[in-house]
């Protein structure tokens, strides 16, 4: 059921928070975690809760957003200039804990040139295009960091994506990095005794992580895939090459948004799925900044 256009922004605040710490989860991965007495009104979903992020500009102590200016924000937001504006970024929640409130966020360090090399290149290839500014500032960012989250204050919110039926007979997840830590909130949050089968991507092959829902849980199979460089993903191909279970799934997809297309197009041209028990996302698209795909949304380019 819809919701009124009223009833949607009360869905969402603004949460001034602070970076607490930072933990390295792999070569191309990091952890950071944020905190401040704010967070105390975020009502993440679980699962895949997506919300934005507004990081400073390099030599700001704080996030340039006229958040003040009520529903008028947004518009007030984009007449700054563009290199004193806040930075907007969407991320997902990978975990959430309210004592102390804190939300742990995972940031994909590519173009950073913080990763390990790919044997025999010397260079990571994630590493061959410059870094975006979320990726440059969670690189270098300390306790202390002041940032603005844009989140929810309903548990149930228009920015969770992940609803399975009740009648699935399993799930199927397949994502790239970038996704990765949606993967980890929806495994989180099964009911125990869910038949999931996931395909993960990433750069390397130490970027793999223990996954808490899956650890030691029988029914969850998670195969960890890592893309060749120059190659495009492997995930297509593991997904046409595996046996599904009998019954109805609910897939959920998310990644690139090539990549993402295709695999809905085969799950539902190939496979025969019902394509409302596929949930699909491209969480970014190759050759396109996330400051370009949101003008393109607002209609701001050709």
């Amino acid at each position: 059921m819809g919701r009124h256009v009223a009833d949607q922004a009360q869905e969402y605040d603004f949460f001034p928070a602070h970076v607490v710490h930072t933990r390295r989860l792999g070569p191309t991965m990091l952890r950071v975690t944020f905190g401040g007495p704010a967070l105390a009104g975020f009502a993440g979903g679980g699962r895949d809760q997506s919300f934005s992020l507004f990081l400073p500009q390099p030599g700001q102590a704080e996030p340039n957003l006229p958040y003040g200016e009520g529903e008028g924000w947004f518009h007030a937001w984009r007449a700054l200039p563009e290199r004193e504006r806040a930075v907007m970024r969407s991320y997902t929640v990978r975990a959430q804990r309210t004592s102390p409130p804190e939300l742990d966020v995972d940031f994909a360090l590519h173009g950073t040139g913080t990763g390990s090399p790919a044997p025999g290149t010397g260079t990571d290839p994630a590493d061959r295009s410059p870094a975006g500014p979320a990726a440059r500032w969670a690189a270098e960012a300390g306790p202390g960091a002041r940032v603005v989250l844009l989140g929810p204050v309903v548990a149930d919110n228009r920015s969770v994506g992940f609803r399975p039926p009740a009648d699935a007979d399993f799930v199927l997840l397949a994502a790239d990095e970038t996704a990765l830590p949606a993967v980890g909130g929806i495994l989180d949050w099964l009911p125990a005794g869910t038949r999931a089968l996931v395909w993960i991507e990433v750069p390397d092959a130490a970027d793999a992580q223990e996954l808490g829902g899956a650890d030691g849980v029988d029914g969850v199979d998670v195969v960890w895939l890592v893309r060749e460089p120059g190659r495009p993903s492997g995930l297509l191909a593991a997904l046409r090459a595996a046996e599904l279970p009998a019954g109805a799934p609910y897939a959920w997809l998310a990644g690139e948004s090539g990549t993402v297309r295709e695999l809905r197009r085969h799950l539902v041209g190939e496979r025969g799925l019902d394509r409302r028990a596929v949930a699909f996302t491209g969480y970014w698209r190759r050759g396109a900044s996330e400051d370009r795909l949101r003008a393109e949304a607002y209609g701001e380019t050709s």
